[in-house]
């Protein structure tokens, strides 16, 4: 056997999945509680000896490891922009493509107040951003002056407006930070530049964040550099979409992550008006993108979700997926409160497995829809015209559920039809009508991690573990 390790250091647990690459064949998996407050080692350790102990293997037999993080909330970032729709929302598409988790996002001059804030939400990296190449100085001047003389401690990026770079990193050096700078994300108003940015956000994530999350003690274990989970994901997601020279992909597609504490939702396909005649707005929309529900994890934002769709809808759900339940057996207020104060539970009963699915299928459909484009009629001189802002995914041929939802429960068609196109919602530019999959052994990551150095067999095994819903 050829055995390879991939490892993910979850915020709260590690998970460690094993594949033999000659016979591209799944061998296991397990997982332990993830102990970065102590020393990350004793969780992976945990595991590994589950791991072994299931598949009768030894740390002899591994010949490749390869690991991820979210540990201790992962890559957490703050953006700081011009105009919202434009500086502000490229600055949010390089933080997330990177695998980031956007905690705060600000337009326009900010002030100490806002700094203090950017301050308190105890950022890995502050991406500051602000006018095209030759445009608008003054604000991202202004910003730079404001954080350099405020306490924010963690390295800032920026990547504006190039007529202000240098002038902009020597008013943060005169403050003390740690400044690293990349090309502009938005050096036109009609072109977004963002890989150099995401280099330098990893770069960054591997100098000085593994190290300040405690994971510096397990980086000697692996060969490759420990990566962000979500850099992970979309890999696994771009990998399965377009395929390699070798080994061909699936075609455009959605991929819904539901965890307990996040809603995460990728997408790989190119963007089009929906019909010849629709005028598209707003920055251009890469092809791989990414989107982050920080609201809407089943388990720390259960309530959250309760009180954004209500109790009625989700106990509809949960009849609607099992009829044998009554409403009567059904108390989303009382579930979703115990879940904010027990996000460890695993459900006692088919009525609160139901729950589960019920939430998940809220999360999903609202997180779909934030992620995805919509249309919008409007009157002018010369009559209506129709008019298209963000991704227009109504053609993406794949929608793949990964996470725990999708492995361990039940009805993940009821789950996955929430992320489908809605008649009662048509400006809404959801897929319409694609092939349905579950990551059946919740391996994607592990294959975005494998595909560093063997993308055509982590490609093959990716597709031999999605099950048609």
């Amino acid at each position: 056997m050829s055995i390879y390790l991939m490892v993910d250091f979850g915020s709260t647990y590690t998970k460690v999945t094993a594949v033999d690459l000659e016979r591209e064949l799944l061998i296991g998996r397990a997982q332990s509680p993830t102990t970065v407050d102590t020393d990350i080692n004793i969780g992976l350790k945990l595991a590994l000896r589950d791991l072994y102990e299931r598949c009768n293997i030894s740390a002899n037999d591994i010949a490749g490891k390869y690991a991820c993080s979210s540990a201790a909330g992962g890559l957490k970032m703050a953006a700081v922009g011009l105009v919202p729709d434009l500086t502000l929302k490229a600055a949010k598409m390089a933080a997330l493509g990177a695998g980031a988790k956007v905690l705060c996002s600000y337009g326009y001059e900010i002030d100490s107040d806002i700094a203090l804030e950017i301050e308190e939400h105890n950022c890995d990296i502050v991406l500051l951003c602000g006018g095209t190449d030759g445009g608008n100085k003054n604000v991202i001047l202004h910003n730079a002056e404001v954080i350099s003389n405020s306490k924010i401690a963690c390295p800032i990026l920026v990547c504006g407006n190039r007529s202000a770079s240098r002038k902009v990193k020597m008013l943060l050096e005169a403050g003390g930070k740690k400044v690293y700078t990349a090309g502009n994300v938005l050096p036109t108003v009609d072109r977004l530049e963002v890989d150099a940015a995401q280099k330098l956000i990893r770069e960054i994530f591997i100098a000085h964040i593994i190290q300040a999350k405690g994971l510096s003690k397990a980086e000697s274990f692996f060969k490759n550099p420990i990566i962000p989970t979500p850099s992970a994901s979309l890999d696994a997601a771009s990998l399965l979409a377009d395929g390699t020279r070798r080994e061909p992909g699936i075609g455009d597609l959605l991929v819904v992550e539901v965890g307990g504490a996040t809603t995460n939702i990728h997408s790989v396909a190119n963007n089009g008006p929906v019909t010849s005649t629709t005028l598209v707005k707003g920055l251009p929309e890469p092809r791989l993108s990414r989107t982050v529900e920080g609201d809407m994890g089943i388990r720390y934002n259960a309530r959250t979700i309760y009180d954004f769709v209500g109790e009625d809808v989700l106990r509809e759900y949960a009849v609607a997926i099992d009829s044998s339940l009554s409403a009567a057996q059904l108390d989303p207020d009382a579930y979703t409160k115990m879940l904010g104060n027990n996000v460890e539970h695993v459900p006692l009963n088919n009525a609160e497995a139901m729950m589960d699915i019920a939430l998940a299928k809220a999360s999903v459909g609202i997180a779909v829809e934030r992620h995805v484009g919509y249309t919008k009629n409007e009157f002018t001189a010369s009559g209506e015209v129709t008019l298209q802002y963000g991704k227009n995914l109504l053609g993406a041929k794949n929608v793949i559920g990964t996470g725990g939802i999708f492995k361990y429960g039940k009805h993940p068609e009821a789950v996955l039809k929430a992320a489908l196109f809605d008649e009662l919602k048509p400006w809404c530019l959801k897929p319409n009508a694609p092939n349905t999959y579950v990551d059946s052994e919740y391996i994607l990551y592990a294959m975005g991690l494998l595909s560093q150095e063997y993308p055509d067999e982590a490609l093959r095994i990716a597709k031999k573990y999605l099950k048609p819903v």
